[in-house]
């Protein structure tokens, strides 16, 4: 009885603690609503800001379409056109030396350059024109024996006529009328007959003349081609310079022994200039001016003769010459290039500065090549144009990208010739990754008061 009491006491206190958790808590979470409800009414609205959308600052230029000039820019050396090796044609020892045979020095037409010595070659001179004297007398010896034999046989064929009516003659007075004797018929035949093999004989050498003679004439000919041989090797003893031109190389000594074909010098003509610039044959094909018609060849039809720029690639070097477009040199499949070739005329190559340098073989330069025109094109700096072909536009004061064709790209400019029209607006300045319809607040290029939005 006595448990139970205990048991039932204990149940009751744990009731009691329960409850008293239980409202605990409740008073907690009703203060916590409480406390929570009051912030939320005493809590103060943020201040509104009015927000305003910044406008990018650019440059922009309005689109007018021009007929523009393409050039094609290309490098090359200049060389002299006219640029000869010479060697001596003949052997010998040279005996003489121009004063002014040293590289850089410039020698006239029909100087002398170096002499050989020639005794040689004029001893044998010398004996093929004795030679050519004794065939020219032998042939005229044979062409006056023809004349004097051709006037002998006249006379034997008629002494050959004559004793053959002799002989004729005394034979038939002997067989008809016995007159005479028959020693005396064989006298007049072996007379006959002697007559007859004397005219058989020159008639014979009278008929061999002719290829006599043209058998001494051909020797003649020989005669008179080793003569002349002798002459061409006592003339190039002495070398002279073909034009007036400057000593590029020079290897050679008095007293020094030379050979046929041995290069001892160079000559070069500088009064024309050629520069050989290769091309891309994409760009050649479509900016180059050419001839119409080809002159039924399968080659390059001839290039217009426009005038050239050329200047050198010297740092610093501003001068700048004129030269003409000539022609088509090669084309070169593994590159796809097509060389051309520009000349300059020496009165072109003085300097364009009082105090600057000429043009002179060896320098090398950049050419640039005007080509065909583009017509009613948009000329944009090249910053304005991506690399995707997209420029950017101002549309209602708002960036608008635009996709363009890009004709060409010359220096610092490119040429559209399609996706755009007169008056657009395009950006000029620099942007990186702009945001497509932003606001912008643009000055026309070249303005100090700008048309804002």
């Amino acid at each position: 009885m006595d448990n139970q009491k205990t048991n039932d006491s204990q149940i009751n206190s744990a009731n009691k603690r329960l409850v008293f958790r239980i409202v605990v808590c409740v008073l907690i979470l009703a203060a916590g609503t409480g406390i929570m409800a009051w912030l939320v009414t005493s809590k103060k609205p943020p201040v509104e800001t009015k927000t305003t959308e910044r406008a990018l600052p650019v440059e922009v230029i309005k689109v007018r379409p021009e007929d523009a000039q393409t050039y094609l820019e290309g490098f090359g050396q200049a060389r002299a056109l006219n640029r000869v090796d010479i060697a001596p044609e003949v052997a010998g020892r040279v005996i003489r030396i121009n004063p002014d045979l040293e590289e850089g020095k410039i020698i006239a037409e029909g100087r002398l350059l170096f002499a050989i010595d020639q005794r040689d070659y004029r001893a044998a001179y010398d004996d093929a024109r004795s030679a050519v004297i004794q065939r020219e007398t032998a042939v005229a010896r044979l062409e006056k024996q023809f004349e004097l034999e051709k006037k002998r046989l006249g006379t034997i064929e008629r002494n050959r006529d004559l004793a053959r009516a002799q002989y004729l003659r005394a034979k038939r007075l002997f067989e008809a009328n016995q007159v005479g004797t028959r020693s005396g018929v064989e006298q007049a035949e072996r007379a006959y007959n002697a007559a007859v093999d004397l005219a058989d004989q020159l008639e014979q050498a009278v008929a061999l003349f002719p290829m006599r003679i043209k058998e001494a004439r051909g020797a003649l000919a020989a005669a008179r081609a080793r003569k002349a041989a002798a002459a061409a090797r006592l003339e190039r003893c002495r070398v002279v310079a073909p034009f007036t031109g400057r000593v590029e190389f020079v290897r050679l000594e008095k007293d020094q022994y030379v050979a046929p074909g041995q290069r001892v010098l160079t000559l070069a003509d500088d009064s024309v200039l050629e520069i050989r610039v290769p091309l891309s044959s994409e760009d050649a094909g479509r900016w180059l001016r050419f001839s119409a018609g080809n002159h039924g060849r399968a080659w390059f039809a001839p290039l217009e003769p426009v005038q050239c720029r050329v200047s050198s690639t010297a740092h610093g070097n501003t001068n700048f010459w004129k030269a003409t477009l000539d022609r088509v040199v090669d084309f070169d499949p593994k590159s796809r290039t097509l060389t051309v070739a520009v000349r300059v005329d020496a009165r072109q190559a003085c300097s364009s500065e009082p105090e600057g340098l000429p043009l002179v073989a060896g320098m090398f330069c950049a050419v640039r090549i005007p080509g065909r025109t583009l017509r009613q094109a948009v000329v944009l700096p090249r910053e304005a144009v991506s690399f995707e072909n997209t420029v950017y536009r101002v549309v209602d004061g708002r960036l608008r990208t635009t996709r363009v064709v890009a004709a060409k790209t010359q220096g610092d400019r490119v040429f559209v010739s399609a996706g755009l029209k007169p008056g657009d607006l395009v950006i000029v300045t620099r942007l990186v990754n702009p945001l497509e319809n932003s606001l912008v607040d643009y000055t026309l290029a070249g303005q100090d008061e700008g048309e804002g939005s």
